[in-house]
């Protein structure tokens, strides 16, 4: 039987595979592993969050009725930001943190995620043993007192996750106009918040969400809106969040994208220059532009590399205390500031670099000179078993010859479908496409 758990909770089609049913299932399971693990007198208390898309309302119902009907409270944020949740989880010591939302899929798709105490992600063996209590979830409830309760606590939590941001910028903005997408999800209305109170002047497009238009051609990974927002309104930057705004990507004047490569690379140099770079090392992952790595080199920076995924970033991250990193797709972790990746404070710090250096995005982003780069995905019958195969790895080690140290070869197998993602990257645009449609001629006979 396949793990209900992927590597971003449980995730499906709003109402089918991710039902009310399994909702509440989730909750009574979770809030019974809490109790098992509770040793204080007073009952768990759970905080959760949603984006605003409109199956949110019917799961948060669910979730919270499966909660309370094990003994534990909840406090409902309403519509917030991913970081936000976790930010709340830490700040109310709750032994449980729970966002529902699917990020930057589609409006028909939701999700439950849940954060451990203190704002992190769960273990898998805390994943595991949830799992595991689902099929009896609802033996032998506690009833009249010892059943939870629920208390609405919306404009609180918005507040003191909009204080928290505040603070961790210090310089004024009001110098820097800045063009945000809320990809009409959780950001919409912290997200220019936020900003403002900074002192930044803010222009808004999709940031009116009804809960059927999430991500609808918008977000971090619909960028022309915000592209020409920019150009059109002359200003500084853009800045487009995902659905639970865990993720920032930016447009620097010029209309020019600036991703989570080059982000990271302008906050590791800011961050090395005062003194807060732990180990003077960033940690992304394999997929990263080899422009970084040439830059970070440059700088004197280690870049340390994990496995795809923002999980595998925040386990090296709080393994070895460091204090920055993240994904080439705008995942930021700054471990100082937050327990998992926060596009709201991500734009803050990029501004906040601007207005203490005088300078553009542009300039602060040539720091890393960007590599052409193509992604291939190739259709295989065994996934497993390219690796492996002599064929494709003769291939490899031919294009890894050819291209030298001036490009890159990553295969990487796909954990949900059966593909194999064939990335090259080269001094050219020609070449890494001639490399990798070679290489994924080898891969597909598989």
């Amino acid at each position: 039987m396949a793990r209900l758990f992927g590597t971003d909770g449980v995730r499906g089609l709003a109402n089918d595979t991710l039902s009310p049913c399994l909702a509440m299932q989730l909750g009574a399971a979770a809030a019974q592993v809490l109790a098992a693990q509770q040793t204080g007198a007073e009952r768990p208390r759970v905080v959760v969050g949603r984006d605003p898309r409109v199956s949110g309302e019917m799961l948060e119902a669910a979730l919270a009725a499966g909660l309370t009907s094990r003994g534990v409270d909840v406090d409902l944020l309403g519509v917030l930001p991913t970081p936000a949740v976790a930010y709340e989880t830490a700040k109310r010591d709750a032994a449980l943190g729970v966002m529902i939302s699917a990020s930057h899929n589609p409006m028909p798709d939701n999700g439950i995620k849940f954060f451990a105490a203190g704002g992190h992600k769960l273990d898998d063996a805390v994943e595991d043993a949830i799992e595991e209590r689902l099929k009896d979830c609802f033996l032998n409830p506690p009833t009249g007192a010892a059943v939870g309760r629920i208390r609405q606590a919306q404009s609180e939590a918005l507040e003191t996750y909009l204080e928290h941001l505040l603070k961790t910028r210090t310089h004024d903005l009001s110098e820097i106009t800045v063009v945000v997408d809320g990809a009409n999800g959780a950001a919409s209305t912290a997200a220019p918040l936020a900003y403002e109170r900074a002192g930044a002047n803010v222009i808004q497009i999709h940031t009116s969400p009804d809960g059927l238009n999430i991500n609808d051609n918008c977000g971090s990974t619909h960028m022309e809106d915000l592209r020409q927002a920019v150009l059109d309104n002359n200003a500084d930057l853009g800045i487009a969040h995902d659905g639970d705004a865990d993720r920032c990507l930016a447009i620097d004047r010029d209309g020019n994208l600036i991703d989570g490569d080059q982000i990271m690379a302008i906050l590791a140099v800011a961050m090395k220059e005062e003194g807060r770079l732990a180990e003077n090392t960033l940690v992304a992952t394999v997929m990263s532009n080899l422009g970084l790595h040439i830059a970070m080199q440059e700088q004197g920076i280690q870049l340390r590399c994990t496995a795809v995924g923002d999980r595998y970033v925040l386990e090296d991250l709080r393994a070895n205390d460091y204090s920055l990193g993240g994904e080439q797709s705008g995942h930021i972790v700054i471990p100082e500031y937050a327990t998992t990746g926060d596009g709201i404070l991500t734009g803050l710090q990029i501004m906040d670099r601007m207005a203490a250096t005088g300078k553009t995005l542009a300039e602060l982003a040539s720091v890393v000179t960007v590599l052409p780069q193509i992604l291939i995905n190739v259709t295989v019958s065994d996934r497993d078993a390219v690796a492996n195969d002599p064929a494709v790895v003769a291939a490899t080690k031919e294009a890894e010859v050819e291209l030298g140290d001036t490009g890159r070869v990553l295969l990487r197998a796909s954990g949900t479908e059966p593909l194999v993602r064939v990335m090259v990257e080269a001094e050219t645009q020609e070449k890494a496409d001639a490399v990798a449609e070679r290489l994924a001629q080898v891969v597909g006979t598989v």
